[in-house]
């Protein structure tokens, strides 16, 4: 699993098995949508009703894609190391 947080979008890497991809992306729009209008006590629109997906067929496929997500706060400049950036985590790396 890689998973990455930006400020205008975000980037998920995962394994699936058996559960659909949809049902994954429904549940994590609708919980983080949840939580940060509690938090902020808010009913804003967090996330587009759309999201975008890529089959992965090989295992280099997903190293180079796991590589390209970590790299996304070093691309756009919030740090200068992926260790400084908390809206991280990867299992891939």
């Amino acid at each position: 699993m890689q998973l990455v947080l930006m400020p205008d979008h975000f980037h998920g890497l995962l394994t699936l098995g058996n559960t659909q991809l949809g049902k994954v992306v429904g549940e994590l729009k609708g919980r983080t949508a949840y939580l940060l209008n509690k938090q902020l006590d808010s009913k804003y629109k967090i996330w587009q009703s759309a999201y975008y997906d890529h089959q992965l067929r090989s295992t280099e496929d997903r190293h180079t894609i796991a590589r390209y997500i970590a790299a996304n706060p070093l691309r756009t400049k919030l740090v200068s190391r992926i260790g400084d950036y908390p809206y991280w985590n990867s299992h891939f790396l």
